[in-house]
């Protein structure tokens, strides 16, 4: 699975893009991959762009802990 690494401001996140792929991440694989000792290690990981009803592309971002945020300042900093 290809992926980068992006630092913003103090935070890093693995990007992934998921175009033509099924790229799906449990809970406990997101809280793994983000540990800075046992996995890759990041502030979390950004998805995109995704397709979306409501506007021309989406970005999903996952914490480190497993859940989704809504947003995230340097994640979209990233992402442009």
């Amino acid at each position: 699975m290809e992926f980068e690494k992006y630092h913003a401001l103090g935070n890093d996140y693995l990007v992934f893009d998921p175009k033509g792929k099924d790229i799906t991440f449990s809970e406990k694989e997101i809280i793994r991959i983000c540990h800075r000792n046992f996995g890759l290690g990041s502030d979390g990981i950004l998805l995109g762009p995704t397709e979306s009803d409501r506007a021309d592309y989406k970005l999903r971002i996952l914490n480190p802990d497993g859940s989704e945020a809504e947003k995230s300042g340097n994640g979209l900093r990233i992402f442009a």
